[in-house]
This record gives C-alpha cells, sequence and structure tokens, in this order.
C-alpha cells in the first residue's frame, strides 16, 4: 500500500515541508543572484555602459527555455520569471547609475 493511502496527512506535511526546504533554497539562491548582479551594476555605473543588454536577456530568455523544456517546467512560466527578475536588476542598475 502506498505511503498516501497509508496516512494522506503524513504525506502532506512530508511534500508540504519540501516544500518550504525548496522555497528557502530558492530565496537563498535568488539573493545570491542579487548579490552579483549588484556587483554588474557597480561595474556598469563607473564605466559608464548601459544598465540593460537586451542582446544578451535574449540569449538568456533563449537558454532559459531549453532547460524549461529539460526540466519539464513550462519555459513561459521561465520567461516570464526571468524578464520579472532582470525587470528588477535593471532598475538596480539605473539606481546604481543615478537614472532612476
Amino acid at each position: 500500500m502506498s505511503e498516501a493511502h497509508d496516512d494522506p496527512m503524513a504525506t502532506l506535511r512530508r511534500l508540504r515541508a519540501s516544500i518550504d526546504n525548496i522555497d528557502a533554497a530558492l530565496v537563498y539562491m535568488l539573493a545570491e543572484r542579487f548579490r552579483c548582479t549588484k556587483q554588474v551594476g557597480a561595474l556598469k555605473a563607473e564605466h559608464d555602459l548601459p544598465p540593460s543588454d537586451p542582446a544578451r536577456e535574449e540569449r538568456q530568455v533563449a537558454r532559459l527555455h531549453q532547460l524549461a523544456e529539460e526540466a519539464d517546467l513550462d519555459p513561459e512560466f521561465a520567461e516570464k520569471w526571468f524578464r520579472f527578475v532582470v525587470a528588477e536588476v535593471i532598475h538596480h542598475h539605473e539606481q546604481a547609475q543615478g537614472k532612476g
């Protein structure tokens, strides 16, 4: 007999604990990503480089689409997530250059 049939509440608690751990890992990974992009923003500000790089962003979207497909994740969802994060990064870069 499967675990779900034995005690569905225990299974639910186990699954939710896994989700909580994954959420925590995602938050820490996102924080690390923003630490890196903050350094990029400072470098761009120091050298008067534009806050955004549309060509790189499009390469990253294509890359994320492929990764999402390999991971069995909706590529459109991955793109929405990426574009949301990039918009925030660009905002930070504009602030670093005194433009935001």
